[in-house]
């Protein structure tokens, strides 16, 4: 088998080009008619009606409804905007309309005075449209106008060309404009997230008459509140609530088998420095035989009665991550053991979603050696299809911020639900964290399976792994001894097993092991099209053997690169891919993952970043043939373009993994090598809301697989040396002596 191999070289960075362009509506849109204008402008009167009868916001709260899923360049910019408040840095909130198609509903916090500059922005461009164009106004029309060969007094109407052209545009992509009301169905619920508006969020509250403890507030928009509470809100300021949820949660658990008398006594041997994984779970039974491999620390109350059934499940997960290749050897994946530090959260049964989320933060911060982190617990509720949980925006938000990963399991179907559909429950929407659904022994979704997607794209499941189904299951140590057991909770711990090897044994970032894990599930096979499966088992099924992930065949060659986007092009023209008869005689796939800073007040448009991935060959027209034919960004001279809504579901727009690969099958035939045989790779970086500078570091993993089974690793190296890239062997066993020998105490005489 072939090593990996890590590149060191130059990536340059390049800003985007200056980007000033003339809007214009699609060719073959419907003409805008000021009918459709004065339609807009009763609807905004009414709002300004409306708010100017509400005093408890300095502002107002108007949802703006598409027509469809919306991109970022098409969102409004001639209404609820003007010169020194550009309309897309009012927005807060976004999700989708309860309609058949998906639509887009985007929540702005803007100003009185802001509406009335639109109301009579609207009033100008309605006058002038009647005089100048009879009343409506085509794609071509615009065209002429940005051309100057249509030539109108802008000044005669107290309007610029850019305002007119821009409400014009706008008025084809949105329905109307309404209050916000996310207030349906939740008497029940108690974690609120509210719109982000210029007030503090005790100060808002007060002004409603609710008296928040500062203890009761999870981050500046997110809060705990009690039925009596939320029925006071619902009744003053339904226009505040953004989204809601339950805070006391029903576990999701797992299927439990009858307990077994183990065959004979398990032993292990005393830790000797092997590395650390933290777990956050329900509580650890001291008296087990690994025991001295785990620190455990009780996070719940004293004063809270626990009995044995407390212990399980907690137990039985920490058995997996400390043993689990002893316990089930059929299963070893070569990683050996590992270390626990394992905080007991909840209880089995019901837990307060709040309480454990405050506590998750408190212990990642207290304990900054650990990288990785295992949380078995689910939620049995559904997410929401337009709103992240607060549980999945903490984890992303910890991850974000501190250097750390979480493997979170998918969540399980319980009996009652056997044959019905089923959303993934909380936290298993976390886009930053590395999500596990349960397989078959023969790589087949578990029946007990829950499903993503999750915000109608984004990939969850990440990755599926062996967790037992129907008579097939994982051994775990419980309280009471030896038990077989199912369900995704004893599939996420074997990924953290290897995620942990990969960051802790082997020295990779967290980006370039959830790369790996990702690219190795993933594999050659075309799943492009099978939705169904992808929302049951994600990239794929993650090979056992931890040797199939940091290896690869002999016809193929793997290299990593890794860096940090800071600029929109971070990009080389200078990968040696071999040639043989003036041709490449590979195919090829690229995995690329970063953890994205993420906004729980956008809703469907949750994440603020986006990189995206172009791997391939210049042609001899200059024309960048990506190996997955992405043109929503090349600059080859001519007009791409993608709709937003295929861009999310084909090109994986904003999601935070992006798998991109020429499909391997038997008629695949050897590509032509244009010029040198320099292949182009550029990752392209976008911002959603306001465009920073701020670095984001990413991992890339490239496979090339040689289609005629010739092993040309030592070609490639050799080609990498001569244009300038350091080129390292993943040694594993180098690495690990490396890690071994850090871990040896020295003693002074």
């Amino acid at each position: 088998m072939n090593d990996i191999l890590q590149l060191k070289g130059t990536l340059h960075q390049r800003p985007h080009g200056p980007g000033a362009f003339s809007r214009n509506m699609p060719p073959k849109a419907p003409r805008i008619k000021s009918k459709k204008l004065k339609s807009l402008l009763v609807e905004l009167q009414k709002l300004k009606d409306y708010w100017a009868e509400e005093s408890i916001i300095d502002g107002c709260l108007i949802d703006v409804c598409y027509t469809d899923v919306i991109a970022k360049s098409n969102r409004i910019r001639g209404f609820l905007s003007n010169s020194s408040s550009p309309s897309n840095e009012s927005v807060v909130g976004a999700r989708f309309a309860e309609e058949e198609q998906r639509k887009h509903i985007i929540t702005h916090y803007v100003s009185d005075a802001i509406i009335d500059s639109t109301i009579k922005n609207i009033q100008a461009s309605v006058k002038l449209l009647d005089e100048n164009f009879s009343g409506q106004i085509t794609h071509d029309d615009i065209e002429q106008l940005n051309l100057k060969k249509i030539v109108v007094d802008y000044g005669r109407y107290g309007i610029v060309k850019t305002t007119f052209v821009n409400m014009i545009v706008d008025a084809h992509y949105i329905e109307g404009f309404k209050i916000p009301d996310n207030s349906a169905n939740i008497a029940y619920q108690s974690i609120i997230t509210i719109y982000e508006t210029n007030k503090d969020i005790k100060a808002l509250m007060s002004e409603i008459g609710i008296d928040v403890e500062r203890g009761k507030i999870l981050n500046p928009t997110t809060l705990l509140l009690y039925p009596n509470e939320i029925k006071l809100l619902l009744k003053k300021a339904p226009y505040l609530i953004a989204m809601a949820t339950e805070d006391l949660t029903k576990l999701s658990l797992e299927d439990i088998t009858g307990d077994a008398e183990p065959q004979s006594k398990m032993t292990i041997p005393s830790p000797s420095g092997e590395p650390v994984i933290g777990v956050i779970d329900t509580l650890f039974y001291e008296r087990v035989y690994f025991s001295e491999w785990v620190e455990f620390q009780k996070m719940i109350p004293d004063d809270i009665p626990v009995d044995t059934k407390d212990f399980d499940h907690g137990t039985s997960v920490s058995s997996i991550i400390v043993d689990g290749p002893s316990i089930n050897p059929d299963l070893d994946d070569g990683c050996g053991r590992f270390r626990v530090r394992h905080f007991g959260v909840a209880a089995q049964g019901q837990y307060s979603a709040f309480s454990i989320m405050k506590k998750i933060e408190e212990i990642v911060i207290s304990n900054p050696d650990i990288k990785v982190w295992n949380l078995s617990l689910g939620a049995e509720r559904e997410v929401n299809k337009n709103f992240i949980s607060p549980e999945a925006s903490t984890l992303d938000r910890i991850q974000y911020e501190n250097d750390v990963i979480f493997i979170i399991a998918g969540t399980n179907k319980n009996k009652n639900d056997a044959d019905a559909e089923k959303k993934v429950g909380p936290p298993a929407d976390s886009i930053n964290s590395i999500v596990v659904n349960s397989t078959n022994r023969d790589g087949k979704p578990a029946s007990y399976s829950r499903k993503g997607p999750i915000l109608s794209f984004f990939t969850k499941p990440d990755v599926s792994y062996f967790g037992g189904d129907k008579g097939d299951f994982v051994r775990v140590c419980t309280p009471t001894g030896e038990s077989f057991r199912t369900g995704t909770s004893y599939a996420a711990p074997w990924v953290t097993r290897k995620i942990a090897y990969l960051i802790e044994v082997l020295g990779f970032s967290r980006e370039l092991a959830k790369a790996l894990i990702v690219d190795a599930a993933a594999g050659w096979r075309n799943t492009a099209n099978d939705f169904e499966l992808t929302s049951l088992v994600g990239f794929g099924s993650v090979p056992q053997n931890i040797n199939n992930i940091i290896k690869v065949a002999d016809d193929e060659i793997k290299f990593i690169i890794s860096g940090t986007a800071e600029k929109w092009d971070t990009f080389t023209h200078n990968l040696p891919i071999p040639i043989q008869n003036k041709t490449h005689p590979f195919v090829a796939k690229a995995t690329l993952c970063y953890f994205s800073k993420c906004s729980i007040n956008q809703g469907v448009d949750y994440t603020d970043t986006e990189l995206d991935v172009y791997f391939g060959r210049i042609n001899n027209k200059g024309k960048f043939v990506t190996i997955n034919n992405n043109t929503q960004n090349t600059e080859d001279g001519e007009k791409h373009y993608t709709y937003e809504g295929r861009a999310r579901e084909f090109f994986r727009k904003w999601d935070n993994i992006k798998h991109i690969k020429k499909v391997l099958t038997d008629k695949v035939g050897a590509l032509e090598a244009y010029g040198d045989g320099m292949w182009t790779l550029s990752i392209k970086k976008k911002d959603r809301l306001i465009k920073t500078d701020d670095g984001v570091n990413f991992g890339l993993v490239i496979t090339l697989k040689e289609i005629n089974g010739i092993n040309r690793i030592n070609d490639f190296i050799h080609r990498c040396g001569l244009r300038g890239w350091l080129v390292n062997r993943i040694d594993v066993n180098n690495r690990v002596e490396i890690y071994n020998k850090a871990q040896e105490t020295i003693k002074f005489d």
